[in-house]
């Protein structure tokens, strides 16, 4: 089986890792041929097991440019020799309108598209123009799978989609992974010295995900309190350069890419989450999965996905003073922390496992190859 990955970008974050993960579950025997809309954008791929068959072809036509129907025909015949075709998010969304347009008449295999959440232009409002053209686009395609309720609520009511086309499966990862405690020099250039304490996140550096209002609300912590942001993008600067207006640089760290969650997120005493957008995030998962207390921004389900001891440490967006007394409040209590970050292990355990997330994900290819399993 041949399996076409058209993605809006295969860097280093939660969508393009998921993608990794299900990539490794499925085994080696399907070929996966990866496209990104950014050409360069390929850090998720140290993600994906060696022993898997991939390839990045640099010849297929471009995901990004204007839709003219000599554009978007090249867009499929490129898609013909595949037997599935999945993309995912709005950079993708040239090729799915390709596919919608020409399937027919060229045979073309079953696309199942997935969202995951906007960009920074699209966090106070939906733009009506990709909302008429996500309509028209996904007219064809066999599935649209989004990973939380109001991504769910988007594509029923703004996209306009039948109820039978929407499948929402919530992120999972593999909980048992999380339970072993992480040596102190699991991250590069930055080792866990006793009586430290790491308020930590997992997140690309982009602008969407506002690490400098991290900075801002972590810079009252007291002196012991280390700021640790794993990921990698182009909001470095602006996130050291906050750092050293507040005075802090030297307690805020920066390791880069975590490419094994697993063997770094027991290292951190405190999680936050300071994002503008999200749906369903990962890292949160992984935080609950590792015992750990969340501080978040009211994005997404993230209320509804910690536990109800948690939902008291979860702010308005926006709101930089609340973020920084949900920080404080939980810094200052050891036993609250623990507390929590105990009942969103529970929490994880019975909800998020990756086996169903896994499980759900081979249901909907099946379904739309008209197979009874996958692969």
């Amino acid at each position: 089986m041949r399996i076409l990955h058209l993605q809006s970008s295969f860097h280093a974050g939660g969508k393009e890792l998921r993608a990794a993960k299900l990539i490794n579950a499925f085994g080696p025997a399907i070929e996966h041929h990866i496209v990104s809309a950014q050409p360069d954008a390929f850090g998720a791929a140290s993600a994906i097991a060696p022993e898997m068959t991939v390839s990045y072809p640099a010849d297929f036509p471009p995901l990004a440019g204007k839709p003219w129907p000599a554009r978007l025909q090249r867009l499929a015949r490129a898609m013909k020799p595949f037997d599935l075709v999945l993309s995912y998010n709005w950079g993708a969304m040239d090729g799915v309108l390709a596919h919608t347009l020409f399937s027919q008449v060229l045979g073309l295999p079953p696309l199942v598209h997935h969202e995951d959440g906007f960009n920074q232009d699209e966090i106070d409002r939906l733009k009506p123009s990709r909302n008429w053209f996500r309509r028209i686009a996904l007219g064809r395609t066999a599935a649209l799978v989004v990973p939380s309720t109001r991504l769910e609520a988007i594509a029923l009511e703004a996209w306009d989609q039948p109820r039978w086309r929407v499948k929402r499966i919530g992120n999972g990862i593999d909980i048992a992974a999380y339970a072993a405690r992480p040596r102190a020099d699991a991250l590069p250039r930055v080792i866990k010295r006793p009586g430290e304490l790491w308020l930590g996140t997992l997140a690309g550096l982009r602008p969407i995900k506002n690490l400098p209002r991290l900075v801002r609300a972590f810079a009252g912590l007291p002196e012991q309190w280390q700021l640790v942001i794993c990921g990698e993008g182009p909001e470095r600067e602006a996130i050291r350069d906050e750092a050293l207006r507040l005075d802090v640089a030297h307690r805020v760290h920066l390791p880069g890419f975590a490419a094994d969650p697993a063997q770094v997120i027991g290292l951190f005493d405190l999680f936050a989450l300071s994002s503008d957008s999200e749906q369903f995030p990962i890292s949160v998962v992984e935080a609950m999965a590792a015992g750990l207390a969340v501080a978040s921004t009211d994005v997404g389900d993230v209320r509804a996905m910690l536990a109800p001891a948690n939902r008291d440490f979860v702010t308005r967006p926006g709101d930089d003073g609340a973020l920084a007394n949900a920080l404080h409040r939980l810094a200052s209590d050891e036993r609250l922390r623990a507390a929590i970050g105990a009942a969103n292990k529970a929490r994880a355990r019975a909800e998020y496992d990756e086996a169903a997330m896994v499980a759900a994900y081979r249901a909907v290819y099946a379904g739309a190859l008209g197979r009874a399993a996958f692969p």
